[in-house]
């Protein structure tokens, strides 16, 4: 099976402008994430952008990246614009520009989990931190017995009625898709509950399809503001010691 992963990666985000091409420990954001990315079992990596710096970059380094219009309502639509130039890919991985310790393995997980009844697949990871849980920035997951997704949302859920011992998940944001629904799934409409969350993955379970999710026990720190990269540094430092 032919397998495409694409690292979208936007200049100008509002947060961090520039965010991509920020150094941590002498090396470009968008450097780290590729390179974590190319020890997965990926058939091609290409990172989407909008901005030709980026693309610089990524060429010094060795990777390939491709420009894309700079309209995306979203990052799903700029993965599909890339899709489109890969014919043979027949599962298409989104993977966060801004995590660079993201794991090869869980890719290769994500890999593993696709199959013809599965449009869709992503990740969840139980929360440990007992903030992250009433925190709106930390998006939620309840699955069924099986794994696939019932619910996402930013309040707490399940909702603890009898204040007993339960466990929470947060959903991680990396995305496979089967080809055909990856294009079909930019067509649907905005959903109301994904727009009254402001979760566009609530657009696949509105609309009826499944998302299957791989739990793992690896946390990440994704960078969203500049303060991130001493957390990332301290994290590489205490791999290599």
């Amino acid at each position: 099976m032919k397998t495409l992963g694409v690292i979208p990666a936007r200049y100008g985000s509002t947060r961090f402008p520039g965010k991509p091409l920020a150094l941590i420990a002498g090396k470009p954001m968008i450097q780290h994430v590729y390179e974590q990315v190319v020890k997965s079992d990926l058939t091609d990596i290409v990172v989407a952008t909008d901005d030709l710096r980026i693309v610089e970059a990524v060429h010094s380094f060795g990777g390939k990246a491709m420009m894309t219009r700079e309209d995306h309502l979203n990052g799903t639509c700029r993965v599909a614009e890339v899709a489109h130039a890969f014919p043979e890919a027949e599962f298409i991985i989104n993977i966060q520009g801004d995590e660079p310790l993201i794991d090869p393995e869980l890719i290769n997980r994500l890999i593993a989990a696709f199959a013809p009844e599965v449009p869709m697949v992503s990740v969840k990871r139980k929360i440990s931190d007992p903030s992250d849980v009433s925190s709106p920035d930390c998006v939620k997951v309840v699955t069924t017995l099986d794994n696939r997704a019932l619910y996402f949302s930013r309040s707490p859920i399940p909702f603890n009625r009898d204040n007993e011992s339960t466990d929470y998940f947060k959903h991680i944001g990396i995305y496979g898709y089967e080809r055909d629904f990856l294009f079909h799934y930019i067509e649907l409409a905005p959903t109301p509950l994904e727009l009254t969350e402001k979760l566009e993955q609530l657009r696949v379970l509105e609309n009826g399809f499944v998302i299957v999710m791989v739990e793992t026990d690896r946390d990440f720190i994704g960078v969203d503001r500049p303060e991130d990269i001493v957390r990332v540094e301290e994290e590489l430092r205490r791999k290599n010691d």
